[in-house]
């Protein structure tokens, strides 16, 4: 496949990308099945082709240049791209119309996309999607590289060139284990538990939610002693199931679990944990436009 005049070739983009992510030629080789020697051949052919040095070589090492590292980004993107055209070409053949390929946080999964997909399914029952539990920065890499159309997020701004919506609105929630002596009755405000540790979301799940949980206690007067983070909601609850802490989460996030655990709704906080869906604005695929209209 030419992709310009050059004579570049869809393979020597290939052999690019992977020497670029192993940042070291044999293995890059060996990943390829090809020899050593032939893709030293077929980069140093793809530089002067292009008229730029792609990576710096020594014995020891190999880096990318400022060049090569822009060309990594762009290479993957066009590869992803292809590849879903490719795809879509053969659900034109099979006379489906096509695929969404869906992103998502844990607590996207309790309501928002079951009734998303079950609404696309009764409008459009030949387009198929495909679903990853993600982390939101996972997501938007993702997006970005074309290996997703559409996430879940937790974030409150979308990088330039994304579209971003929000989608549903969330209330908090405490976690607490079964037999604290806390509960709906009893609870009045989060100063009450200014003593208890607590286990929160990472700031690596989404800054802006984190700082959005921290805000909650600085508005009760008090921060937080944290003991353990986790991206994980399980892995939350199971820490608090065994008492080593406290928590807060978005309040659909007690649906599904089955633990000796009990949740008090936040109800009089004015603060809601917003879940947004985000996508590439440029995205061709005509079935990402079919989801986003039962959204």
């Amino acid at each position: 496949m030419i992709l310009t005049g050059n004579q570049i070739e869809l393979r020597h983009l290939r052999y690019f990308i992977a020497v670029a992510e192993e940042l070291h030629f044999r293995k890059a080789a060996d990943r390829l099945f090809i020899s050593q020697p032939g893709l030293s051949r077929q980069i140093t052919q793809l530089e002067d082709m292009l008229g730029v040095t792609l990576f710096q070589r020594t014995k020891r090492s190999v880096k990318l240049t400022p060049a090569g590292e822009f060309l990594k980004d762009e290479a993957r993107s066009m590869i992803n791209r292809l590849n879903v055209t490719f795809d879509r070409l053969k659900t034109i053949e099979r006379g489906e119309e096509g695929e969404v390929r869906i992103g998502f946080v844990g607590s996207a999964m309790q309501k928002v996309i079951p009734n998303s997909l079950l609404s696309l399914n009764q409008l459009n029952p030949d387009i198929h999607t495909s679903l990853n539990e993600m982390t939101n920065w996972d997501q938007v890499d993702a997006i970005a590289h074309d290996k997703l159309d559409i996430g879940f997020v937790r974030l409150n701004h979308a990088p330039e060139g994304f579209e971003i919506r929000t989608v549903y609105e969330d209330t908090f929630s405490l976690v607490l284990p079964a037999d604290h002596h806390l509960d709906q009755r009893n609870f009045k405000n989060l100063s009450q538990l200014k003593d208890e540790v607590f286990i929160l979301f990472s700031s690596d799940y989404s800054y802006g939610y984190y700082e959005q949980i921290i805000s909650l206690f600085e508005e009760s007067g008090f921060s937080p002693r944290v003991s353990h983070r986790s991206v994980h909601a399980n892995t939350i609850f199971r820490l608090v199931e065994n008492k080593l802490g406290i928590s807060i989460v978005p309040t659909t996030l007690q649906d599904g679990f089955s633990l000796k655990v009990k949740f008090i709704e936040l109800t009089s906080m004015k603060r809601r944990a917003q879940l947004s869906a985000i996508w590439k604005s440029n995205n061709p695929n005509p079935a990402l436009k079919r989801y986003l209209e039962v959204l």
